[in-house]
């Protein structure tokens, strides 16, 4: 029985089993301890082995996937590192850009801003200069008006002013003068007021009765003076005597001196001697101080006509420069009454008109003195 136990524990231990056997009678207890423990450390140890070589395996796949993990990571951060250099790239671009935009719009408005101030200080200069021209040319129009005002008021009919009227003078003063003040219809009309009576007579040797229509009209305009035609005194006189009056051949010129004559641009001028021509031709080859503008007759025109400041003339007959004279006596007249230059009793002022219509009327019939 004891070497069937000892086959036993040997074929156990050689299995690797460790089986605790009692002690028989007779054997030693230390030898089988010895084996026993042997046999437990070699298990042992191949087990550490076992979980060392494990623990090592999954190390190593841990490390490569670690490795595989941070290189994907890696990979994703470059990526983005680039797209955020290149919206870098993109950004600074933009930014270059518009700076330069910024700095040429800046040069821009400097520049406008320096034009602006450049034309504000051209335009200040000619303000300046045409304010200067004004006032002295209304120094000079008020010193015309306080002449014309004292020449008007110290002239009535029944004691004309002789230096408003030069047809009363003697006539060895009573030379017509060369030239005007001023070229315009005002000091034109008053210039020429010798060719506008023929056979001039005292005041006080006519016999004279006031037409209640024609006074009452004129009552109503010295109300409130005005150059509007529309008023029934302007309308009569505008049907009677102005229109008639400066009704020429030449409609269209005729509509133009009408116009001229009401705005007061009218200019009417000697013809200078040197001017006229030394060979006689004939009318049809004339067209310069030989015709006249307005009726188209051959006639020998001593004056000349310009409308406004045209620097266009035309040359009249001594006719036609009494037509268009008488018409601008009357304007002067109703001019002086409108801005309160005439100080006279209405009948008085009445009179004048009348006088005044009644020279147009010798005017439109071709009555006109041998000195024009």
């Amino acid at each position: 029985s004891q070497a069937s136990l000892e086959e036993e524990s040997q074929k156990q231990t050689a299995v690797g089993y460790w089986t605790t056997l009692m002690p028989s009678e007779g054997s030693k207890e230390e030898p089988e301890t010895g084996c026993q423990d042997a046999g437990g450390a070699d298990e042992t140890q191949s087990t550490e082995q076992l979980n060392v070589s494990r623990l090592r395996s999954s190390s190593v796949e841990i490390r490569e996937k670690g490795s595989e993990f941070l290189k994907e990571e890696l990979h994703k951060a470059q990526k983005e590192l680039k797209l955020k250099d290149k919206e870098c790239e993109r950004l600074s671009k933009v930014r270059e850009q518009l700076e330069q935009e910024l700095e040429e719009l800046t040069a821009s408005l400097f520049e406008e801003a320096h034009k602006m101030v450049r034309e504000a200080n051209t335009k200040q200069a000619a303000s300046e200069k045409q304010l200067k021209e004004a006032r002295g040319k209304i120094d000079m129009l008020q010193a015309e008006v306080t002449a014309l005002k004292t020449l008007v008021i110290t002239s009535t009919p029944s004691s004309p002013n002789r230096e408003l009227h030069p047809q009363l003078q003697s006539p060895s003063k009573a030379v017509f003068r060369k030239g005007h003040g001023r070229n315009k219809s005002t000091s034109s009309a008053m210039v020429s007021a010798a060719s506008q009576n023929v056979t001039p007579e005292p005041v006080s040797h006519e016999r004279k009765e006031v037409d209640s229509i024609l006074f009452a009209e004129f009552q109503a305009w010295k109300e409130s003076p005005t150059l509007d035609k529309s008023c029934s005194f302007l309308d009569r006189i505008y049907r009677e005597d102005v229109g008639p009056c400066l009704n020429f051949t030449k409609q269209e010129l005729s509509e133009l001196v009408r116009v001229a004559v009401e705005q007061n641009t009218l200019t009417i001028e000697p013809v200078a001697p040197q001017t006229l021509p030394v060979v006689q031709v004939s009318a049809e080859e004339c067209r310069g101080p030989k015709k006249c503008a307005l009726s188209g007759l051959p006639r020998t025109c001593k004056h000349r006509i310009m409308l406004g400041d045209s620097g266009n003339y035309y040359y009249i007959s001594p006719s036609c420069r009494a037509r268009i004279t008488a018409v601008c006596n009357f304007f002067t007249y109703i001019r002086y009454i409108q801005q309160g230059l005439v100080r006279q009793d209405v009948e008085l002022m009445y009179w004048e008109v009348m006088r005044l219509r009644r020279e147009m009327s010798l005017a439109k019939l071709g009555f006109y003195p041998s000195e024009m």
